[in-house]
Formats: C-alpha cells, structure tokens, sequence
C-alpha cells in the first residue's frame, strides 16, 4: 500500500474511525475527482493536497462517532461534505446528500458514479421546502449558518428522537444561547483533526418536547 492511503487510515484511528485499504483508496480518489472538476466549476476553496485530506476527508470523518441510525440526511452538502466521506466508511447506513447549488449536486452525483456508492441520494433543493416521506434519524450540516438558522431550516426533516448534529469550527457560545424552543444540546466534543491547527468541535441537538 502506498504512503497516503496508509497515513489517511492511521490519522482516521486517532478519530476512533476504522479504513480498510479499499474505503482509503475511495476517499482519495474523491478527491482526485473534486480537483479535477474544482478547475471548471469552482467547488471549494481548499486546494492543497494535505490540506484536502485534513479539511475535508478527515474533519468529515471525525463526525462519525455522532451518526445514530440508518436513514442520515447532510444538508448544505456542497460538494458533498460531510456526507462522501461519512458514507464511503459506513456503507450499511444511507445518505441523502442535500444542496440547492446545481453544480455542486452534479459533482455529488458524478462523485457517487465514479466510487460506486450505492448508498448516497443527491438531491437538489432547498431544505427548508423538503418533505421527507419519514424523518431522518440524524441530520448533519457543516459551515451551515447559525446553529438557530440551521435548527430553523431542518425542522422538516426530523421527527421525535432524530438528532442534528453540527460541525463547527470555535465554540459557538453566542449561538447557544439563541437557540430555537423545542431544541437541546445534547453533547458537545471538541475535536482534534491529524493535520489541522484550526478549532473544531462537534455538536449534537435533540427536538425537545413540550
């Protein structure tokens, strides 16, 4: 095995998450593919090779241990994180991958042909407008706005018990404290990505009866 995919299956063991050689492979060639297609269409700011790995394949990877259930929806996918890692490494759960950007759902579906995942739906819409036919059982956004817009928008798609977990960057204190009714924190985790100097902590939010 070559040096990248073995130190990409080392650094996600320090996120407590399991890569075989396979699902490595897969999450590198995804991004071959975004920076092929980031030349034409613009899909991320993130260019640098290590910094794609950490950024992007492991900073979505690191949300993992938050997932409950099988039926997981990502919101504001752009070119489809969290949401292509997280299913490249759990492929008994199905990933319903969300954006209103046309050509970032056209990336997501390329992306999805080309590693032969058949456990991601693309689909382009507005979250706020979707209509599940049942509720998700975790819902998870990264860079999505507040945590007030974020809760606000996915109202929708979730039911009793579906969680909404948040990728966010510094502590958001203030936005805590603007929570929606109906809605708690659960847990937080601040989390420490192999490669990445930058904050990250993960947050999880459960629909608060009454």
């Amino acid at each position: 095995m070559n040096e990248e995919p073995l130190r990409l299956i080392e650094d996600a063991r320090k996120l407590g998450v399991s890569l075989d050689e396979s699902q490595a492979q897969a999450l590198l060639q995804l991004l071959d593919e975004l920076t092929r297609w980031n030349r034409t269409y613009n899909l991320t700011s993130i260019t640098a090779r290590e910094a794609m790995i950490g950024g992007h394949l492991l900073d979505s990877l690191a949300a993992m241990p938050f997932l409950q259930g099988t039926r997981i929806a990502d919101v504001g996918t752009g070119a489809g994180f969290p949401g292509l890692p997280l299913a490249v490494a759990e492929p008994s759960r199905h990933f319903s991958l969300i954006d209103s950007v046309a050509k970032k759902i056209r990336f997501v579906t390329h992306a999805v042909r080309t590693l032969g995942l058949a456990n991601v739906t693309a689909v382009q819409a507005r979250v706020e407008t979707m209509v599940p036919p049942q509720p998700f059982d975790t819902v998870i956004a990264r860079a999505y706005a507040t945590l007030a817009d974020l809760l606000g928008s996915v109202q929708s798609l979730c039911g009793q018990g579906t969680r909404v977990v948040a990728l966010k960057g510094l502590y958001p204190h203030a936005e805590l404290a603007e929570l929606p009714r109906g809605w708690r924190l659960e847990q937080s985790q601040r989390v420490q990505i192999p490669g990445l100097a930058a904050e990250r902590h993960i947050l999880s939010f459960l629909s608060q009866p009454g």
